[in-house]
């Protein structure tokens, strides 16, 4: 199954707020978040556009991208059921 995210992977970038978030929102210590965010949309659980954003449901966090303009506005830990 292809989908519209999927098919502009190269697209994706983020502003440096916005990786910062990415960073503290998932007790991240890496360098480069957009290069990790890509890898984890590529092997994600659940992607769904909902409204203006993706939601890209992969291991135990959510990332949220602006379907437009692939811009990843933040991501956050999915909360236990």
């Amino acid at each position: 199954m292809t989908n519209d995210l999927l098919a502009n992977l190269d697209k994706i970038h983020t502003t440096q707020l916005g990786a910062e978030r990415v960073r503290k929102n998932l007790s991240l210590d890496i360098a480069d978040v957009i290069v990790w965010c890509k890898r984890k949309v590529e092997n994600a659980n659940n992607i769904i556009k909902r409204g203006k954003n993706w939601y890209v449901h992969v291991d135990d966090f959510v990332l949220t991208i602006n379907a437009h303009s692939f811009t990843i506005i933040t991501a956050h830990k999915e909360k236990v059921q």
